[in-house]
């Protein structure tokens, strides 16, 4: 077992109870120790995180938790999530942990005040159109401190490497929903990155057919 699961610090993330007015999702469970795990030896002491599409702020709440010495900052366009956040992160009671802020990924005006060392996107950019895509790329080289990292999580299409059929699935159902909606290919949203001067740092493989792709300002 987990570490975090035995630690009373981490005893309400772990909890069968929600908060009230907080949403959950199973994928977070699954998948928010992985994504610890590449943030935290890339993460200084003390770095400025805004998160990007918090959804319900599971995510924000646990990583927040786990990583005390660093300020996260959780967003969201939709008013509901917003709410969602702000459940989560009364229940957590974390100092470092910022009261939710209104943003969207596809208005850079939206963004708050830089610098921040850190910008972190999970699950996003193939649940929205590809301006989502855009106004994040222009956003986190507007708010990014100079070296500071963005990292994507989330399923990619690569060329050469055969998608998982899970993946296929998933692709096409995202589609039946939105046609603007669909797994990305890695190489276009790396040029996207790097016409805002975000070049290509790491790509990391994770569970379930996902990915992190980090991108450093230059």
């Amino acid at each position: 077992m987990s570490t975090l699961a035995t630690d009373p610090v981490y005893s309400w993330a772990m909890s069968d109870t929600l908060p009230d007015g907080a949403w959950t999702s199973p994928s977070t469970a699954r998948n928010r120790q992985p994504i610890l795990e590449v943030l935290r030896p890339r993460l200084p002491a003390g770095a400025r995180v805004v998160e990007v599409a918090s959804g319900a702020g599971e995510h924000a709440a646990f990583l927040a938790a786990a990583l005390p010495d660093v300020r996260w900052q959780p967003t969201d366009r939709d008013a509901e999530a917003l709410t969602s956040i702000a459940a989560w992160r009364a229940a957590a009671g974390l100092a470092n942990l910022a009261a939710p802020l209104r943003l969207d990924a596809a208005d850079p005006s939206s963004w708050p005040q830089g610098p921040f060392e850190a910008v972190v996107c999970i699950n996003m950019i193939h649940i929205s159109p590809w301006a989502a895509c855009e106004g994040l790329m222009a956003g986190a080289a507007r708010a990014l401190a100079s070296g500071g990292l963005l990292f994507l999580y989330g399923p990619f299409r690569e060329a050469g490497v055969a998608t998982a059929p899970s993946n296929l699935a998933f692709d096409q159902s995202l589609k039946a929903r939105d046609p603007a909606w669909g797994l990305r290919d890695l190489a276009a949203v790396t040029a996207l990155a790097g016409a805002h001067g975000l070049g290509f740092a790491e790509r990391i493989g994770m569970p379930a057919n996902n990915l992190i792709v980090v991108f450093e300002k230059s």
